[in-house]
Order: C-alpha cells, then sequence, then structure tokens
C-alpha cells in the first residue's frame, strides 16, 4: 500500500511547473512556430544558451531578477549557478563573446524556459516559456519602432483580436527623478507608488518634499498619462528637463516610424511606465490584451547591458510570454487548428514491407503517417475508435490478401 502510494505521487508536479500535452500542446507549438517565423521573414537568426548559467551573469547589479527570486544550485567546483530567469543577460553575453568584432546589426531569437520562483504568487508558474528576439549595434529609432511593428505583426499572426502595445521610455521617470533630487529609497516607493497609479499617494509623497513645481506637477501626473501623440506633446509642453525632453523627442519619432508601417492604431504611449528591468535605458513596451492580467509582450532599449560582458553595444528586445498569450488566445476563443490530421497504416505481418513502402511514400509527400500492426483479436471498429481520439484523419488497411482499403474518419482530413 505505501509502495502504491509513493508510485502515485510521482505523478505529480512540483508548484510552479506543469505537464502540456495532447492538443493544447499542439496549439502551442502552432502559434510558437508563427512568432518564430515572423522573427525570420525580420532577418532574426536562431541562438540557444544554455538553461542554467552562472550567478554572476544575472545578478542584480545587472538590473535582472532579486537573487531571492532565482533557482540556485552548486556545481562540483561549489561554483553558484541558477536556472535563467531572464534570457536577454545569456544573449547579452553570447554576442560579447562571439560577435566582439562585429559593428554593424546583429539580429536574434530565441524560444526558450525562465525559471523564476514566485513564492506568495498564488497561480504564477516558475517555469515560462518565451520566444523573444534581440537587435544589437543599432541605436536608431528606426531599430526601435521596427521592433515594436514586429511585435504587433507577431501578434495579427497569432491570431489576437484584440490588443494594445502601451509605449514609454525608461528615460523620462529618470531625468524627473533626478532634477527632483530624490534618494534611492524615494525613487523606489515612488515606483511602487506609480505601478500601482496610485496618484494620492504619488502627490502626498512629493508635495513634502522640495521639489521644481515643472517637475512635481509632471510627476505626479505621470500615471495618467497615456494617450496618442497629443500625451507625448502635452508632456513636451511641461517639462526643461533635458533627460526627459530628450525621451519624449524619441517617443515622438517612433510615433512617425510606426504610421510608416500603418501600425499606429495598434499602441498607446504610456508615460508613467516603469519597467521591472533595471537595465532597460530607453523606450519600454508592453503589449496587454483581454484575457489574461498580464503582459503578453515586454521589450525595450538596454543599451548598457552589453557593455557589462566587455562589449559596447546599444540593443533593443522583446520576449512573447507564451504562456500568457495562449491563455488569451482561449480566452478570446480564437480558433487554432492544430490536428495533424495523420494517416494510419493498419497492417498483418505477412504484409509488413507493403506497409513500410507505402508509408514511406506518403512521407515523402509530407503527409504524416503511423504504422500499426493489427492485431488479430482485436476488431477494425476499434481502431477507427482509436484514430478517432488520436487526429488519425483516415485509416488505410492492408488486409491479408495484401488489399488496400482507405476507411476516412474525417472530412478533407480535418
Amino acid at each position: 500500500m505505501a509502495e502504491s502510494t509513493y508510485q502515485k505521487s510521482l505523478l505529480f508536479t512540483p508548484e510552479g511547473v506543469r505537464d502540456i500535452y495532447g492538443e493544447d500542446c499542439e496549439k502551442r507549438y502552432k502559434i510558437q512556430n508563427e512568432l518564430h517565423n515572423t522573427m525570420k521573414l525580420y532577418g532574426f537568426k536562431d541562438i540557444e544558451t544554455p538553461v542554467f548559467e552562472f550567478f554572476d551573469i544575472f545578478n542584480h547589479e545587472r538590473g535582472t531578477v532579486n537573487s531571492k527570486e532565482m533557482f540556485k544550485f552548486f556545481d562540483q567546483y561549489n561554483n553558484t549557478l541558477v536556472l535563467r530567469p531572464d534570457i536577454t543577460p545569456s544573449i547579452a553575453r553570447c554576442v560579447a563573446k562571439y560577435y566582439e568584432k562585429e559593428d554593424m546589426q546583429i539580429r536574434l531569437c530565441y524560444t526558450g524556459s525562465t525559471f523564476i520562483h514566485r513564492s506568495g504568487y498564488q497561480g504564477k508558474l516558475a517555469q515560462t516559456t518565451q520566444v523573444g528576439a534581440e537587435l544589437m549595434n543599432d541605436d536608431s529609432s528606426d531599430a526601435d519602432g521596427e521592433m515594436i511593428a514586429m511585435t504587433i505583426e507577431c501578434l495579427i499572426k497569432s491570431g489576437l483580436k484584440e490588443f494594445k502595445v502601451d509605449i514609454g521610455h525608461a528615460d523620462l521617470f529618470r531625468g524627473l527623478v533626478e532634477e527632483a533630487t530624490l534618494t534611492e529609497e524615494e525613487i523606489e516607493q515612488l515606483k511602487v507608488y506609480m505601478a500601482n497609479k496610485n496618484i494620492f499617494a504619488v502627490e502626498d509623497m512629493l508635495e513634502k518634499k522640495e521639489i521644481p513645481s515643472e517637475c512635481k506637477d509632471l510627476l505626479i501626473k505621470l500615471p495618467d498619462l497615456f494617450g496618442d501623440i497629443e500625451t507625448i506633446q502635452y508632456a513636451l509642453e511641461r517639462t526643461s528637463n533635458e533627460r526627459a525632453r530628450e525621451a519624449l523627442d524619441r517617443l515622438e519619432k517612433i510615433d512617425g516610424i510606426l504610421k510608416a508601417y500603418g501600425m499606429e492604431n495598434h499602441v498607446t504611449f504610456d508615460l508613467g511606465m516603469l519597467s521591472h528591468y533595471e537595465y532597460y535605458t530607453g523606450i519600454i513596451f508592453k503589449a496587454y490584451t483581454y484575457g489574461t492580467g498580464d503582459a503578453i509582450v515586454t521589450g525595450g532599449r538596454y543599451d548598457n547591458l552589453v557593455e557589462q560582458f566587455g562589449k559596447k553595444t546599444p540593443a533593443i528586445g522583446l520576449a512573447f510570454v507564451l504562456d500568457e498569450l495562449m491563455l488569451a488566445l482561449e480566452s478570446q476563443q480564437v480558433n487554432i487548428d492544430a490536428r495533424e490530421a495523420d494517416i494510419l497504416i493498419l497492417y498483418r505481418s505477412a504484409n509488413r514491407e507493403r506497409a513500410i513502402e507505402l508509408g514511406n511514400e506518403l512521407r515523402t509527400q509530407k503527409k504524416p503517417v503511423r504504422l500499426m500492426r493489427k492485431n488479430a483479436e482485436t476488431p477494425l471498429e476499434s481502431y477507427k475508435e482509436y484514430g478517432l481520439r488520436n487526429e488519425v484523419s483516415s485509416i488505410l488497411y492492408i488486409d491479408d490478401t495484401g488489399e488496400v482499403t482507405e476507411f476516412a474518419l474525417r472530412e478533407n482530413g480535418g
């Protein structure tokens, strides 16, 4: 009894991870491939980094997640290793190592899992899949605009009905708090208030400080400043801070570039947007849709991260959170036809060679084929029922005489 209980316990997964199988898995791979193929059309080339690396690749000084949120362990040399909580620093390391001499554009894309310890966040997965792209050695607003345009195209091709890409700029907030001469502790507290859109707390905190009125007024209004190009122009008229104005000018240029792509209707400018990652230095963006509470895409410019690994390289990246995207597609009842419509060749041992020959011939035509030797005691109807359960479109039955009979299980292989 104890052994049976133990065996059953092995059927469960640890907290924060899950199995994905059957039609759900097929749908997931179809969307994943759609995103990846779109990135390839934009000239991005694949890269794969290790699922675990040295702790220092992701330490807090690099601007990634906190140490307590990482899954840490030790190798035989007592080095601290972590399951990657973020893929961008890994790619930054690779670019510094393998593209040291390249000073023109570097375009890389990837698919992989990240791992973050989610204590206190019930329902959040510890392992999530990202499909992302990184564009290095280009600090232009055109690069920013192209990455956002590609994000929008990917979301359209995924089948999402409604979504918005919110765009902000990390230097807008930094320029204003720099002018306000806030302490690190005050800045962190202000970030919390702004992330929660708690305007009353922001106002209460800043009213107690001696801050230039123009700077104070704009900081208080930031959480509410989101919309179209007029939002940027409103902020430009209300600040003389050089760093903040440069950020707003950049957003204005990106608006013009997205109009050239015909994508302006899918974006909103959110001047109060803050990023979880400190390594972002320029534009930051997130895509949202109904059916999920979290962002389905995150991205931004990180011009200083690669330099921490030895190569001075401007860069911008994005990552689709595949788990959130699939949740949104399901919620919006987007039809994802991922059925393979296999052909099942059913044969007796006397006709094995004929079955193998037929299977090979069909596979050269790019048709998925399963071979199964028929049990003499199992009726043909049982194999038809199996086919209906397992995405088989038709059965080709080779009987004892060698004659082939086709049984269609679904119309048009669907």
